[in-house]
C-alpha cells in the first residue's frame, strides 16, 4: 500500500514540476541522410512583446497609431552572415559536437502594431541552410550520427545589413528611441535584453525524452524534403519529435514574462515566448546513445530483427504499475464499503408473515368462462392499523379521528321499495325500473311490494 501511494505522489510530482518547464522560442526542422555529406535544416526563432498603457500617458502618445515593419534577407555571400555562421559553429564546438553549419540564409521580420491601449511587437528570425560533418564514423553495418549540434544559439548582437536582429530591446533602441528611453535602467531593459537566437532548450531536452517513430517502409517519405531525389523512397526513416506535453517532456506551454514600471503612468511590458518544437528525421533505423558526453544515433539500414514497435511507447513502467495499484486499491475499498453496508441491513422477511394470510377468490363466471383471480387478506385484523391502506380513511382533513364507521344496512320501507322497485316480466323480458313509475309493467310473479307494481300485477293477471 505504501509503495502504491509513493508512486502516486511521484506521478503528481512529475506533473507539478513539468508546469515550471521553461519554454523558449526556437523551432527546429532537420532531415539527415547519413549517406550524404550535407543535409538540410531550418531553425525558426519567434517571440512577441506587448507594451500596455491602459491609462494613456507619454508612452501612449509616442506609440498610438504606429504600424511599421523591418524585414530583410541575406545569404552566405554576405560577410555578416558568414560571421554569424562562425559564431554558431563556435557554439556547436563548445557543446562537444563535431558537426558544422556550411551555409545559411537569414530571413528576419519585425512588426510593430500600436492600438489605443497596447502595442505588440512580433519578432521572427529564420535560419535555413545545410549541415555537414555530422557522421562520426561509418562502416558496412551502421553509421554514428552526431546530434549535439541542436543548440544553435548566439548570446550577443547580430547585425545584418545594419539591422540588429538578436537582442529584443535593440529594435526599440534603433526604431523608437523615445520609447526606448522609458525602459533604460528599468526591469524592462533586463526583460528585453535577452537574445532571440536561442535554442539551448532544444539541446538541453535529452533525445530520450523526444517521441520516437520510424517508418519501416519509407512509403510516407517525401524525398524532396531532404533535398534528395526519389532514390530514398522505400528506405526506413526514423523521426524524433519534441514539444508535445507528455510525462517524458513535461507540460509544454507558452511562457509569459511580465514587468510593470512607474513613469508618468504605470506601464506593463509582457514577453510572450512560444513553445520549443523539434522535428528531426534521419534515413535509417536510429538507436540513441551517448559518446564522450554527446548524444548520438546509431543508424542501420533496417530495424533489428524482431523489432516490430514503430513508436517509443516507453511509458515509465513504475507509472503503469502505480496506476494499476491505485485501481486495485479503489476496487478493494469499494467491496469493503459494500460489504459493511450489507451487514448493516436488516436480514430476513421484511413485511407481513405469510402464515397470517388467507386467500379467497374474487373472480366470477361470465357465461361459461371462469377466471382465476384472488386476493390475500389477514386471518385476523390485529395488525390492521399497520397494514391498512391510507385511503381507507374517508375524511376531508386527513384526520383519522374524524372518520365515521360506514352506515349499517336497515330494512327497506315502502317508499324505498317504490323508489327502487324492480320486477321482471318473464314473458316479455321487460325490466321495471323506479324511474318508469306508471309505465312499469309487472306480471303476477313480481315480488315487489310497491303499490304501482301490485296494481299492474292485478291488471295483467
Amino acid at each position: 500500500m505504501s509503495g502504491t501511494i509513493l508512486l502516486a505522489v511521484l506521478l503528481v510530482g512529475l506533473v507539478v514540476v513539468s508546469t515550471n518547464t521553461p519554454a523558449w522560442a526556437a523551432q527546429l526542422e532537420a532531415r539527415i541522410d547519413p549517406n550524404n555529406k550535407e543535409s538540410p535544416f531550418k531553425m525558426s526563432y519567434l517571440t512577441t512583446v506587448f507594451i500596455d498603457y491602459p491609462n494613456g500617458g507619454g508612452l501612449s502618445d509616442n506609440l498610438k497609431g504606429k504600424n511599421w515593419t523591418v524585414s530583410g534577407t541575406a545569404d552566405s555571400s554576405n560577410l555578416e552572415v558568414q560571421d554569424l555562421i562562425n559564431r554558431l559553429n563556435d557554439r556547436i564546438v563548445s557543446n562537444g559536437s563535431q558537426a558544422k553549419i556550411k551555409n545559411i540564409a537569414v530571413d528576419y521580420e519585425f512588426y510593430l502594431s500600436a492600438k489605443d491601449s497596447t502595442t505588440s511587437i512580433d519578432y521572427r528570425v529564420i535560419l535555413e541552410g545545410n549541415l555537414t560533418d555530422y557522421v562520426i564514423t561509418r562502416d558496412s553495418q551502421r553509421s554514428l550520427v552526431d546530434l549535439g549540434w541542436r543548440g544553435l544559439s548566439v548570446d550577443d548582437e547580430v547585425n545584418i545589413d545594419g539591422v540588429e536582429i538578436n537582442i529584443l530591446i535593440n529594435l526599440l533602441r534603433d526604431q523608437e528611441p523615445e520609447v526606448y528611453g522609458y525602459f533604460v535602467g528599468t526591469d524592462v531593459e533586463d526583460l528585453l535584453n535577452r537574445p532571440l537566437i536561442d535554442a539551448d532548450f532544444i539541446l538541453e531536452q535529452p533525445m530520450t525524452n523526444w517521441h520516437f517513430l520510424f517508418d519501416p517502409t519509407g512509403i510516407n517519405v517525401d524525398a524532396g524534403g531532404y533535398g534528395l531525389n526519389q532514390e530514398i523512397a522505400g528506405f526506413v526513416v526514423s523521426s524524433w519529435t519534441m514539444g508535445e506535453s507528455s510525462i517524458r517532456e513535461g507540460r509544454q506551454v507558452e511562457r509569459v514574462s511580465e514587468v510593470t514600471i512607474m513613469a508618468d503612468q504605470p506601464y506593463t511590458v509582457r514577453n510572450f515566448q512560444y513553445v520549443d518544437l523539434g522535428n528531426l528525421h534521419i534515413i535509417g533505423f536510429g538507436a540513441l546513445d551517448i559518446l564522450d558526453g554527446v548524444e548520438i544515433a546509431g543508424i542501420t539500414p533496417t530495424p533489428p530483427q524482431g523489432y516490430s514497435t514503430t513508436s517509443t511507447g516507453d511509458f515509465p513502467i513504475f507509472i503503469i504499475y502505480g496506476m494499476a495499484g491505485l485501481a486495485a486499491v479503489a476496487g478493494i475499498a469499494f467491496f469493503f464499503v459494500s460489504n459493511r453496508s450489507l451487514k448493516n441491513e436488516k436480514q430476513g422477511q421484511q413485511g407481513i408473515d405469510p402464515s397470517r394470510l388467507v386467500g379467497y377468490q374474487t373472480s366470477a363466471s361470465s357465461g361459461g368462462y371462469q377466471t382465476n383471480r384472488g386476493e390475500a387478506q389477514l386471518i385476523d385484523e390485529s395488525d390492521y392499523q399497520q397494514t391498512r391502506n391510507v385511503y381507507d380513511n374517508d375524511n376531508n382533513n386527513g384526520d383519522s379521528s374524524d372518520s365515521s364507521p360506514p352506515p349499517q344496512r336497515t330494512a327497506m320501507t315502502a317508499q324505498d321499495e317504490a323508489a327502487c322497485g324492480c320486477a321482471t316480466s318473464v314473458d316479455m323480458g321487460v325490466e321495471c325500473d323506479c324511474v318508469m313509475q306508471d309505465s312499469c309493467l309487472c306480471d303476477a310473479n313480481c315480488p315487489c311490494s310497491a303499490g304501482i307494481c301490485k296494481e299492474n300485477a292485478r291488471e295483467m293477471s
